[in-house]
């Protein structure tokens, strides 16, 4: 069977590739305004020309958007087959024009949306029953290049004609193509579209829209080219059954329980040779793509993007915290400016300055590794006397980072930092470390309110978190202050769990955790009935007290009372433990409250007794 392929350069080398491997099939010419070194095929600018004299069965067309009518409708005419790179036309009148050109040959026009040939298409809606609404996220990052390798690169219009070169409408136009795709084919009533641009462009870089499909369907869509890295994009299903994660792009469903699935896919060019030869359905026939085309037509017609704020980062353009309210979108199906966007957008965790609680430093440090679990933390933490009672960093144990909220396994992501232990094989280092990303943060009397995601490797949104730090005076002991801290942890459903849930008897960390500097001589721990490591480790007592020649804390549990993990003689560290021996469960909300004095000296158990019942008088 023979092809010819228009536009030999950027794309269109994929496609030559792919015929040359597809058994069965020849390259008989190539169309393009620019020779194609290393062929020994004819090559022409005329492509209705070419199709006649090679007598190419199929013609694929890879070149410039504002191109493609043109080119199909000639391609159509002279008696090819198209495999028509994706979106099929900048307009619906264009697409119309196709269209026409396909009733009147009766030959097949498959439009390039690879992802459409995906099996994970089929699974995703089996996996959620009948879906009522898709979300759509997406964020990548482009160099100041990418708008300047063609003339209608970052276009709207070039020379009186369409372009639609923008985020929605090129490089995500797959992402809305497969969300039509798995609803059902619908007809699109009506488009809500919001158009942004970080850089110098015409068309947009940052992006939102909602369609309203006639079956009542909705579909939210929010992208970007300006995210700090490429995040790897998806589609948030939400249905009858419940919600899955399909990545169109890799061809993976991620089930509610966390479960990732691969799948395979039929190639475009494949699928359309079948069609030719046997009859075989097309996968993305044009009449498929008349959603997708409506849905652009809305972008069109939109006004021009509007200009936002950004920084320039490696030569290109970022907007900080696009990647998190392009989450938040699929799940909560609002759009940007729904989300307080452009008027507040998020900030990303590099550039948060540090900020002081008492005699505290609260800091968030965007130079950390994948492997410490980037997150708030406060150090150093003194005394008033000015000894400083938290470690960072140190030798034993890199991603201790003085006093923070740290769990070990939240869905398997493990927002800890070092190792993961793995049941029958121990501590093991895993590429599966979260980060705690920063939404706001804001002063409130006596301290500072924190708003946190719980962010997985891929930047999954798995918990939102609301964290308050206050500094206080009023400690009955005159040589000691005191600090209040409080987290809200929402989500789920989804399972929190600890080493020890999973087999390391003991290990039962994770939650608010102090590490305390490992130099301090004559370190010990009590509670008002027990003192030791031994015996204090896993005990339930509400206060519990950390204490050495130098300095002491003493810890007291508000409200609910969680066992606590302690050490002393490997290090000094203490901290509540939300799953202790057990998985915890958390659909909804959990809250969890500490009050922490931090004193000078060693204080007595008889001491920091009276302390704790002050502090609850």
């Amino acid at each position: 069977m023979k092809v010819v392929v228009a536009g030999a350069h950027g794309y269109g080398r994929h496609h030559l590739d792919t015929v040359d491997r597809l058994p069965g099939v020849e390259l008989a010419g190539i169309c393009d305004l620019r020779p194609a070194e290393g062929f020994a095929v004819p090559q022409s600018r005329d492509l209705a020309g070419l199709v006649r004299s090679t007598g190419a069965d199929i013609a694929i067309i890879a070149t410039p958007i504002h191109t493609h009518a043109d080119l199909a409708v000639a391609a159509l005419r002279a008696g090819a087959h198209v495999l028509l790179e994706k979106p099929p036309a900048p307009s619906v009148a264009e697409f119309e024009r196709i269209a026409e050109a396909v009733r009147a040959t009766g030959l097949a026009c498959q439009v390039g949306f690879q992802s459409l040939g995906s099996a994970a298409i089929p699974a995703a809606r089996t996996a959620v029953g009948d879906i009522r609404a898709i979300g759509v996220a997406g964020a990548w990052e482009r160099v100041k290049g990418y708008y300047t390798r063609a003339r209608w690169a970052g276009k709207r219009r070039l020379d009186g004609v369409d372009v639609m070169d923008g985020a929605l409408t090129n490089p995500f136009a797959h992402a809305t193509a497969t969300a039509l795709a798995l609803a059902g084919g619908s007809p699109v009533d009506r488009v809500e579209v919001e158009l942004y641009r970080a850089n110098a462009i015409e068309a947009d870089d940052t992006s939102s829209a909602r369609l309203h499909l006639r079956d009542g369907t909705l579909v939210t869509v929010t992208v970007s080219l300006c995210s700090n890295r490429r995040h790897e994009p998806y589609l948030l299903v939400h249905g009858s059954a419940g919600t899955a994660r399909l990545f169109y792009t890799t061809d993976e469903l991620e089930l509610a329980d966390g479960t990732r699935l691969g799948f395979d896919r039929t190639g475009l060019l494949a699928n359309l040779v079948a069609h030719v030869r046997d009859g075989a359905d097309l996968l993305v026939p044009l009449a498929a793509t008349e959603g997708f085309t409506r849905f652009l037509d809305a972008v069109r017609l939109a006004p021009d993007p509007v200009p936002i704020p950004s920084r320039t980062l490696d030569g290109r353009r970022i907007v900080p915290g696009v990647a998190d309210l392009a989450m938040r979108s699929a799940q909560e199906l609002k759009t940007l400016s729904e989300l307080g966007f452009p008027a507040a957008p998020a900030v990303e965790t590099d550039r948060w300055p540090e900020v002081r609680v008492g005699e505290a430093v609260y800091a968030l440090r965007g130079d950390l590794p994948a492997e410490a679990a980037p997150r708030p933390f406060l150090h150093p933490v003194k005394t008033l006397g000015g000894v400083v009672v938290t470690e960072v960093q140190p030798a034993d144990h890199v991603h201790h980072l003085g006093a923070s909220v740290a769990v070990s396994d939240v869905a398997g992501i493990n927002f800890w930092g070092g190792s993961t232990f793995v049941p029958g094989q121990g501590p093991t280092l895993l590429p599966n470390h979260g980060r705690q990303q920063r939404r706001a943060l804001r002063p409130v009397e006596g301290g500072w309110h924190d708003r946190l995601d719980w962010l997985g490797p891929d930047g999954t949104l798995l918990l939102t978190e609301e964290r308050t730090l206050l500094a206080r005076r009023d400690s009955p002991s005159a040589s000691a202050w005191v600090l209040d801290l409080g987290f809200t942890l929402r989500g789920g459903p989804l399972e929190i769990q600890s080493s020890a849930t999973k087999g390391r008897p003991g290990a039962g960390y994770g939650g608010f955790f102090w590490r305390a500097p490992r130099e301090s001589p004559g370190l010990d721990a009590f509670t008002a009935t027990e003192r030791g490591e031994a015996a204090v480790h896993g005990s339930t007592e509400p206060w519990l007290a950390l204490v050495s020649d130098g300095w002491s804390l003493l810890f007291v549990q508000r409200g609910e009372i969680d066992p606590w993990f302690v050490r002393v003689a490997e290090y000094p560290g203490v901290g509540p433990a939300l799953a202790w021996d057990k998985p915890r469960t958390l659909d909804g909300e959990l809250t969890r409250s500490l009050t922490v004095v931090i004193s000078d000296g060693r204080l007595s158990p008889s001491v920091a007794r009276d302390l704790a019942a002050a502090l609850d008088a």
